[in-house]
This record gives structure tokens, C-alpha cells and sequence, in this order.
């Protein structure tokens, strides 16, 4: 008995035994007109139904008996359907549990078998193709046998220690060859295989597997055939729209088990192809949301496919993508994830300072300015972009055109009162401050000259209520460091980990506790003393009433300093020089 007759069995409906007191008991006799019917048929049911009903009353017996028989004790038994026997039953049980397929699994003899049928016949659909180049019912047949022994192919993906055999017969080449056919149906049966094939638990099985199969689609240049394929399918077939889910995913796992294709990938046209993708006018569906996936894998950390996004209007397209939810909300929380995997590909974008020069130009800060004030869902995202585009040195542009596009009056009051969170924000509290606190402090650093005056002005303004806000926070992000300092001293050392990387692991551990939002309060703290006398009295007035000390601000501040991290040497020494003259004036 195969698998398939296992599912699809289904014992019969077997009728309620009638019981002796029944008036009903008595098994009617045949009419006349039924005698000779299916041989018997009224006779033969009778006999059914008696037999139906000895089983059940057998079953049952056995069953009280072996209940009585234990002590008590719990025996594993179950009424019988009477039309398996407890053998048969068993053997099921047996079959199941051990999951054995019939048939042998593929071996090296059956993959050459396999590779020489799928030779012969790719061979014969090309000469019938030439030959009633015409006449497509003459070569069908051919093609149909062609798509039969792909999917037959598809054996050798549960056993990769086959693909080095698969590479030598040059059957995988053969395969590559197929994504250019011309029947789609064929070349979507290739990649429907090479998905498979790639899957990375499969790949993890076997190492040897893996490595051949990874260098023989390098040397085929995968990626630019995949991409070649994928500008030819119409999605509107369902068929052809799985097609391009699969080639994704054959990229995605690629990319999981050999980080080089990232940047393969996008020099061989497919990050050209996922914007121009993104960038048609078709609605929302499941392969959009997977492009974003892949553009954000591509950019995340490659600063050459950053650069390439640039110079194919990569940073426009974005901004035209998310402009769609500057004043509505996604549909669905599949379209909200592609919404936030497009927030985050442009967070990635921004990291290179070329991009942030085309996102200036492009407007993107009016187009964040906008969704902050909308309140919709996608203002999370547009503070996140806002921080991403102003921080460092290459923000100085941005920062000061935030100021003219009169951004203060829009981030003042996220700063000020930070939004409930719920199901449609994203964001948790923290991460708000977070990215508020950055945003100005980064203003705070870059703008000059009247912009700056303005930043200054909004500190003092309304009784220093800033400031309030200001200490209220720099005491909310100090209990935090505090707690996750006394959990460092009361944890175990381990004697596998050197000093050096314990105190980075350590740090590491209090700068996402909130001490990465600490530094960025206390900064502002230090700007806005250092120009104002009547803020440095209210600061040290607020810090005497709270018991707090102004040493702890210098401290944090010093730390900040000694680990601005490896970027530019000299913007590094420049901020350092700057910080630690606003801490000897503090």
C-alpha cells in the first residue's frame, strides 16, 4: 500500500448495530423483484450487517478484558474498525512511523540514467523545434517529455552528495541552458528545480555538495541568467508569478550560504530589475513585498550596491514608493511589511554619502517632514530615514534644510511627548526617543549660523520646558544604565572570553540598555549649556532638586568621546575635541 492510498483510504459508513430488543432487529426479507440483484444483493447485505456487528461486540469484549486484567493499570488498546484486521493496522503504524517511501532512493547509477534521458530528450525538443519551427503541435509532445523528466530531476535535491555528479555530467549546465527557452513553461520548471536544489537545509547536509554546486552557478554566472529569465515573465500567469517568487528565493538562498553573491547579484542586473519592479504602477502582491525583501538584503551591508542604487535612480524610487503612504495606511500587514522593508532600504541608502546628496535633492526630507505631521503609520519610519539622513558630518545639509523647511516645528513636539504606542505604531518608546534625541542632537552639531540660533531659541522658550523634558529624560535612561551596569558586576565571568572582548561585549550590552540614547540627551544637555547662561542655572537647579550630579553627565560624555568608533580619523579627532571642550565648560 502506497502513501497515496494510505491518505486517500476511508473505511465505510458502517451502520448502527441494531440491538436484539429492537423491534427493528429482525433482517427483512428480500422482496421478490430483488432476488438476482448484484448477486443477492438484500441476502448479502443481511449478512454484512451480522458480520459488522460480531466484529464490534468481539472488539468490545476484548477490550473490557484486557481494561480488567491490568490492575488498573492503563493498557493501550482502542475498538477496531472491523474492516482493518489488527494486522493490517499495525503494518499502517509500522509505515507511517518509519516514513519509508516506495522505491529506492536516487542513487549515482539512477542520477546517470536520469541526466542521459534528460539529454536525450532536451535533444530531441530542440531538432522537432527546428524542425516545425511552424507547427507547435508537431514538437509538443517533445516538450511535454522535456517538462516530465525536469520534474523527475528534482529527485537529486534530496540527496546532495549527487550534485558534484550533477556538475561533472554537466546536467546542471544543461539545465541553465533551459532558463532561455523558448517555451517559459520549461524555463519556470528550471527554476522551480534550482530552488529546490539550493534550499539551504539542503545544502547544509552536505558540504562537498554545496561547494560544487555554489562554483559551477558562479561560473555560470547565475545571477544574470536568473535576471535575463525574469524580464520575460508575464506575472500575470499564476504560473509565471511563482517563476519569479522562485528566482528570488533562489537568490536569497545564494546569498545565505555564500555572502559574495550580494554583490554579484546586483552588478548583474538584478537590482536594476527589483527597481524597476518596485517602480511599476501594478497594485500590491506577494512578489513586491519579496523584492523589497532582496533590496534590503542587497544594500544592507554592500557599500558598492549603495553606490549602484544611487546611480539607477534607486533613492527616487524609493521616496515614489513611500509617498503612496504619506496620508494612507497599509492595507494589510503584508503591505506594512513591505512599507517598513522599504524605510529600511533607504535607511541602508543613506549610509553612503552620495545618496544623501539625492535624497536632498529629491525632497525627501519635505516628504518625511509631511509624514511626521500626518500621523500616520508610516511616521515611525520617516523619524528612523530623518536620523539616518542627518546623522555625521555628510548631514550638514540636510540638517540645516530641515531647519528652513521649518522641521522644528515638527519634531519638537514628538520630542516633548512621546506617542502612546499601539498597533499601528511600530515603534516602542524607547526607539522613539531614541531616534528624536539623535535627530536634534545631530542638528545641534551641523547647522550654523541662524539655523542654529533657531535650535538655541527653542530651549529657552516657554520657561526652559525643554530642558525639563531634557533632565526628565537624561534621569529616565540613567536608572536604565544603572540597572544594566549592577547586572554586568553581578554576572559570571567566562574564562573562554578575553578581557578585551568582554569589556566591548560589555559595552556593547550597556549602549543598547540605553546608553546610546543617554549620550545623545546629555550632548544636547552640553550645546545648549554652553550657549545659555539661564539653561545652565536651570540645569544645575533641576539636578539639586532630583539629587542627581553633574559629574555623572561628564563621565557619560568623557566615555562618549573614547569610543566615537573607526570612521574618519579626522572628523573622529574633531568630534572628540569638541565634546570634551563642552565638558570642561559644563
Amino acid at each position: 500500500m502506497d502513501i497515496g492510498e494510505l491518505l486517500a483510504f476511508k473505511p465505510e459508513q458502517t451502520p448502527k448495530r441494531p440491538h436484539e430488543d429492537d423491534d427493528d432487529f429482525a433482517v427483512p426479507e428480500p422482496a421478490p423483484s430483488d432476488i438476482g440483484k448484484r448477486g443477492g444483493g438484500g441476502d448479502e447485505k443481511a449478512k454484512r450487517m451480522r458480520r459488522i456487528a460480531d466484529a464490534k461486540e468481539t472488539a468490545n469484549y476484548k477490550k473490557s478484558q484486557e481494561g480488567n486484567a491490568g490492575s488498573g493499570a492503563a493498557v493501550n488498546t482502542f475498538e477496531f474498525d472491523p474492516e482493518l484486521t489488527e494486522e493490517e493496522r499495525l503494518n499502517i503504524l509500522k509505515y507511517v512511523e518509519s516514513e519509508e517511501a516506495e522505491g529506492d532512493a536516487l542513487d549515482e547509477q539512477g542520477l546517470k540514467k536520469l541526466i542521459l534521458v534528460f539529454e536525450k530528450r532536451n535533444l530531441k525538443n530542440q531538432e522537432m523545434r527546428i524542425k516545425f519551427s511552424d507547427s507547435p503541435e508537431k514538437f509538443m509532445e517533445s516538450e511535454l517529455d522535456l517538462h516530465a523528466v525536469i520534474q523527475e530531476l528534482k529527485a537529486v535535491a534530496t540527496v546532495p552528495d549527487l550534485y558534484p555528479l550533477l556538475v561533472e555530467l554537466h546536467g546542471l549546465h544543461s539545465l541553465l541552458e533551459l532558463l532561455a527557452h523558448q517555451n517559459t513553461d520549461i524555463a519556470v520548471a528550471v527554476v522551480d528545480l534550482l530552488q529546490e536544489v539550493t534550499d539551504v537545509d539542503i545544502l547544509g547536509e552536505s558540504s562537498d555538495g554545496a561547494e560544487a554546486l555554489i562554483e559551477a552557478l558562479r561560473k555560470e554566472q547565475i545571477c544574470a541568467l536568473l535576471v535575463q529569465n525574469l524580464e520575460r515573465l508575464n506575472e500575470q500567469v499564476k504560473e509565471e508569478s511563482d517563476g519569479v517568487h522562485n528566482t528570488l528565493a533562489i537568490v536569497e538562498n545564494l546569498i545565505e550560504i555564500e555572502g559574495d553573491f550580494v554583490r554579484e547579484a546586483a552588478t548583474q542586473g538584478l537590482l536594476a530589475w527589483i527597481l524597476k519592479r518596485l517602480k511599476g504602477k501594478s497594485p500590491f502582491d506577494p512578489n513586491k513585498l519579496y523584492c523589497s525583501e532582496i533590496l534590503s538584503i542587497l544594500i544592507q551591508t554592500e557599500n558598492e550596491n549603495r553606490l549602484l542604487l544611487g546611480t539607477l535612480d534607486g533613492v527616487d524610487v524609493l521616496l515614489q514608493q513611500l509617498a503612496i503612504y504619506k496620508r494612507h495606511d497599509p492595507a494589510s500587514n503584508e503591505e506594512q511589511e513591505y512599507m517598513s522593508n522599504l524605510f529600511n532600504c533607504l535607511c541602508s541608502a543613506l549610509m553612503a554619502r552620495e545618496n544623501r546628496d539625492r535624497f536632498l535633492n529629491g525632497e525627501g526630507l519635505q516628504l518625511m517632514n509631511l509624514m511626521l505631521r500626518e500621523k500616520k503609520m508610516s511616521r515611525n519610519g520617516s523619524l528612523k530615514v530623518l536620523d539616518h539622513a542627518m546623522a555625521g558630518p555628510d548631514g550638514r545639509e540636510n540638517c540645516n534644510k530641515f531647519v528652513e523647511i521649518l522641521g522644528l516645528r515638527t519634531i519638537f513636539p514628538l520630542f516633548m511627548k512621546t506617542p502612546k504606542r499601539n498597533k499601528q505604531r511600530l515603534l516602542s518608546v524607547d526607539e522613539h526617543e531614541e531616534h528624536v534625541c539623535s535627530v536634534i542632537a545631530s542638528m545641534l552639531r551641523n547647522c550654523k549660523g541662524t539655523q542654529r540660533q533657531r535650535m538655541l531659541t527653542k530651549f529657552t522658550e516657554n520657561d526652559h520646558e525643554k530642558v525639563d523634558r531634557l533632565l526628565e529624560l537624561h534621569l529616565k535612561y540613567l536608572a536604565k544604565v544603572e540597572a544594566i551596569d549592577k547586572e554586568i558586576d553581578q554576572q559570571p565571568k567566562d574564562a573562554a572570553i578575553d578581557e578585551d572582548e568582554e569589556i566591548e561585549n560589555n559595552y556593547i550590552k550597556r549602549l543598547t540598555g540605553g546608553l546610546f540614547t543617554l549620550q545623545r540627551i546629555d550632548y544636547i544637555l552640553l550645546e545648549v549649556s554652553a550657549t545659555s547662561e539661564t539653561v545652565k542655572q536651570r540645569v544645575l537647579q533641576i539636578l539639586n532638586l532630583r539629587g542627581a550630579s553633574m559629574k555623572t553627565i561628564r563621565s557619560i560624555m568623557r566615555e562618549y568621546a573614547g569610543n566615537l568608533g573607526d570612521g574618519d580619523t579626522e572628523w573622529r579627532e574633531q568630534e572628540q575635541t569638541h565634546i570634551l571642550s563642552l565638558v570642561d565648560r559644563f
